[in-house]
């Protein structure tokens, strides 16, 4: 009897990929912010209502961002594919021969190159779709993707940035509010930092420190350089 052998693979890459790249920047960049304010400014009012501006405006440049990346993903695989119609069109051997180069370079005999090369040739979708492939290295991008993806980034940076912001609307003074602040977002980035170093197949409890470290030392540059300034 054989033994079933399961894979482990990590899924929705791009989800996951578009909740990393939002939260990270939610829970830094606001945090930076209000830190720095905190330095500044003797009123919560202050903070909370620069704090809000700065997590609407980071959304949804974020997402923004995310959305045209998608696009331009989606553009160039249309591109590329266009291209490739025509190239087995104008120049088949070629293209044929490109067939060939790819199964050289695995070692299969110069007869296994041949039939492979003009068995594709007999289907031109799929012969397209091989050297998109592996001749290119590009996979075919979902439709939906730039919209989910600025959705998802979005919406990440906003639950991010409303961490080291909450505690300001619940104390009474910046400096009361940056300390919640600190130990709130601080315990998020590395939480954060953990689960994100763990699906990457990252070491954890290093990558959750890296992630820890970077968030606390823009947070500590923003607040001395703005007690400096004031």
């Amino acid at each position: 009897m054989h033994e079933h052998h399961h894979e482990e693979h990590l899924g929705s890459s791009e989800f996951i990929t578009d909740i990393v790249i939002g939260m990270s920047d939610g829970l830094t960049v606001p945090f930076a912010l209000a830190a720095g304010l905190s330095g500044a400014v003797h009123t919560n009012d202050i903070v909370v209502t620069a704090g809000i501006a700065e997590i609407v405006a980071g959304s949804i440049a974020m997402g923004l961002g995310g959305y045209l990346a998608g696009r331009t993903e989606i553009e160039h695989y249309e591109s590329e594919l266009k291209r490739e119609y025509e190239e087995v069109e104008r120049v088949p051997e070629r293209e044929k021969q490109e067939v060939r180069d790819v199964f050289a370079e695995y070692g299969l005999s110069k007869h296994l190159q041949d039939e492979i090369a003009d068995e594709l040739a007999k289907d031109k979708k799929k012969w397209v779709d091989f050297m998109m492939k592996f001749e290119l290295g590009l996979e075919q991008p979902n439709q939906h993707r730039a919209t989910k993806s600025a959705a998802t980034i979005g919406i990440s940076y906003i639950i991010g940035g409303l961490i080291p912001l909450s505690p300001y609307f619940f104390t009474t003074n910046p400096i009361d509010g940056l300390k919640y602040s600190c130990i709130a977002t601080l315990i998020c980035l590395f939480v954060f930092g953990y689960f994100k170093s763990k699906v990457t197949g990252q070491p954890p409890f290093i990558g959750a420190l890296k992630v820890t470290t970077i968030g606390a030392i823009a947070a500590a540059a923003a607040f001395f350089v703005a007690k400096a300034l004031e």
